[in-house]
C-alpha cells in the first residue's frame, strides 16, 4: 500500500574520519561502531540482518549504506517528527489498532505475489528494490504486511507504519529509506444485524464520524464501467457506494487535522497570515491502484497549491479472499509520513529526518503543539559535474527517471508504472544513485542529469550528471568535495566500464 532502529547510520562518524580515510576502511569503521543488527560477511557466511542470516546469490543488492539505517525505526523514535506525524493521524482512527514493529525483511511471496503483482510489474526489478537473495528482500511498500495483517483478523480496523527501501534519486524529497502508513477498515458481511444489509450497516457507522465544513470537489460518480470500474463480481452498487462514503469522510477528517496543525503551526511562527482566509478545500481524483477499485487521491489546496497527499480505494477483493476473509468488505489508504512531516514542520530536506544532530532533534517534542523547524545552519552548495560515455551495448539505457513516483503514496500497494521489460538495462540512473550514496553518503544533496548525448556515428552514449554536495553538518572543503567526488568517478569506472571525460 500506499511517496525507517542498529542504532547508528554508516554516516554517523565524525567529520574528520568521514572525510579523510580510504573508502573500504571507512566503512569498516563504521560498521564496526555500530550496535549493530545488520552486518556483512562473506558470500560462505551469507548476510546477517538483525540477529538472522541469509544466503546470498546472483540477486543480492542491497549495500552497507542501506543495512547500515537498517533498524532505527524512526517512526517509533520518542519526540521525532516522523513518530509525532504518525501519532497525529492514529489518533483520527482511536478503534484502530497500529501495527507499528512489522520487520522489514520479506519474502518476495510478501511484497509481491500476496498481492497481485504481475511477474513483469517493474517493481521487481533489482534496479528498483533491494534484494537480500532471489527470495528475500526489504520491504517496498508496507502492503507487504496486508494480507498477513488481514488473515490474522483481529481487528476490523488496522494501520501498519513502517521504514520501507526503494532505490531511488538523490535529491532533497527522495531518500532510499522512507516511511508509509497504510489503513483499512473492513466489515464482515456475515456480522451485520439480520435487520440491515451491509451498505446499510456501513452507512450506520458513517453517521457516526466527525463531520467537518470542507468544501469538497467530488465531481465523478462512485465508480465507472471504464475509468473506476465496480468489482461487479463481488460488491453490489449500493455497498461500494456506502464503502466509498465512509472512507472518503474518515480520510476528509484525517486532512482537517492534519492541516489544521500545520495552520497552528505556521501561526506560531509568525507566518500565518498568508492564505489565512482562504478555506481548506480538498477534491478526489480518480485514480488506478493495483489493488483497489474503484480508487482515488486526495488532494488538498493548501495555501495556494494543490497538494497529492494519499491514494485510497475499496480493498479488491481476490486480496481478501487471499487472506481468507472472503467475507469481508472494506475500504484502505496509504500515506507517505515523510510528505506529511515535511509539510507539518517546514522541513526542507528529508535528509535532516536521519540526522543525529542534536541542534534538529531537540527542536520536536511530541507533548508540544508542532512548532516549524527552525534552520540552524545553511552550508554553501559545491557543485562537480562527472561526465563519461557508456561503454557500447546492445542494452537499453535508462536515465532521466520520473524520481517523485518512485516514492508516492499509493493504495494497498504499489504504483502505477509500466511493465518491466525483459531486458536488463546496460546502465541505469538509480544504479548511479547508488554508488554516489554509497560513496557520499548525506554529503549529497541532488544528482541530476545535465546532459545526454548519442555519436551519430559510433552509436556510443554520452552522459553527464551534476553532483551537489551539502553537508548538513559542516562546510564542505574543497579538498573534501573534491576527494568524494573522485571516489564516485572511479566507482563509474569500476562498476560500468565507463570512459570519463
Amino acid at each position: 500500500m500506499i511517496l525507517r532502529n542498529p542504532n547508528a547510520s554508516i554516516w554517523a562518524l565524525s567529520a574528520g574520519l568521514r572525510w579523510h580515510v580510504r573508502r573500504s576502511t571507512r566503512l569498516t569503521l563504521r560498521l564496526s561502531r555500530q550496535s549493530s543488527t545488520a552486518t556483512t560477511s562473506n558470500a560462505d557466511h551469507g548476510l546477517t540482518i538483525d540477529g538472522n542470516t541469509y544466503a546470498t546469490d546472483s540477486w543480492t543488492n542491497v549495500p552497507l549504506s542501506i543495512l547500515a539505517q537498517y533498524g532505527r525505526r524512526l517512526h517509533i523514535q520518542p519526540n521525532h517528527p516522523i513518530s509525532i506525524t504518525r501519532k497525529l493521524i492514529e489518533s483520527r482512527f482511536p478503534a484502530f489498532q497500529n501495527r507499528n514493529e512489522l520487520p522489514a525483511v520479506v519474502t518476495v511471496d510478501q511484497n509481491f505475489d500476496s498481492l497481485g503483482f504481475t511477474q513483469d510489474h517493474p517493481g521487481r526489478s533489482r534496479t528498483d528494490t533491494y534484494y537480500i537473495n532471489k527470495d528475500t528482500l526489504l520491504r517496498t511498500h508496507t502492503s507487504a504486511h496486508e494480507v498477513d495483517v488481514f488473515r490474522d483478523n483481529t481487528s476490523d480496523g488496522y494501520t501498519i507504519s513502517a521504514d520501507v527501501y526503494r532505490r531511488d534519486a538523490v535529491d532533497r524529497s527522495h531518500y532510499p529509506v522512507f516511511h508509509q502508513m497504510e489503513g483499512a477498515l473492513t466489515w464482515d458481511r456475515n456480522a451485520s444485524d439480520s435487520s440491515k444489509d451491509l451498505a446499510e450497516t456501513i452507512m450506520s457507522s458513517l453517521e457516526k464520524l466527525p463531520k467537518h465544513d470542507l468544501v469538497v470537489e467530488d465531481p465523478n460518480p462512485p465508480f465507472h464501467e471504464e475509468r473506476n470500474p465496480l468489482q461487479t463480481k463481488y460488491h453490489t452498487p449500493n455497498e461500494a457506494k456506502a464503502v466509498a462514503a465512509h472512507l472518503k469522510r474518515s480520510l476528509e477528517d484525517m486532512v482537517v487535522t492534519i492541516f489544521a496543525a500545520a495552520d497552528k503551526a505556521l501561526a506560531a511562527s509568525g507566518q500565518g497570515a498568508q492564505g489565512e482566509q482562504e478555506p481548506l478545500r480538498v477534491r478526489w481524483v480518480e485514480a488506478f491502484f493495483p489493488h483497489t477499485s474503484p480508487s482515488w487521491e486526495l488532494e488538498v489546496w493548501w495555501r495556494g497549491d494543490w497538494l497529492e497527499v494519499l491514494g485510497c480505494g475499496v480493498i479488491d477483493q481476490p486480496l481478501l479472499n487471499r487472506a481468507g476473509v472472503s467475507s469481508r468488505v472494506g475500504w484502505a489508504f496509504g500515506i507517505g509520513l515523510e510528505r506529511i512531516a515535511m509539510l507539518l514542520f517546514g522541513i526542507p530536506d528529508i535528509r535532516l529526518f536521519w540526522s543525529k544532530d542534536q541542534r534538529f532533534l531537540s527542536q520536536f517534542d511530541e507533548s508540544q503543539p508542532i512548532r516549524r523547524f527552525q534552520p540552524f545552519s545553511k552550508y554553501p552548495a559545491a557543485p562537480r559535474d562527472v561526465a563519461f560515455w557508456l561503454p557500447k551495448s546492445d542494452g537499453s539505457v535508462v536515465v532521466d527517471t520520473p524520481a517523485s513516483k518512485t516514492s508516492a503514496p499509493s493504495a494497498a500497494g504499489g504504483q502505477v508504472t509500466e511493465p518491466m521489460s525483459s531486458e536488463t538495462p546496460s546502465f541505469h540512473e538509480n544504479d548511479l544513485m547508488e554508488v554516489v550514496r554509497n560513496a557520499a553518503g548525506d554529503a549529497v544533496e541532488d544528482v541530476s542529469l545535465i546532459d545526454s548525448f548519442k555519436h551519430p556515428k559510433t552509436g556510443r552514449q554520452s552522459l553527464c550528471y551534476r553532483v551537489t554536495y551539502r553537508s548538513l553538518e559542516k562546510t564542505l572543503t574543497t579538498e573534501e568535495a573534491n576527494e568524494l567526488h573522485e571516489q564516485i568517478r572511479q566507482e563509474l569506472v569500476l562498476k560500468f566500464g565507463v570512459e570519463l571525460r
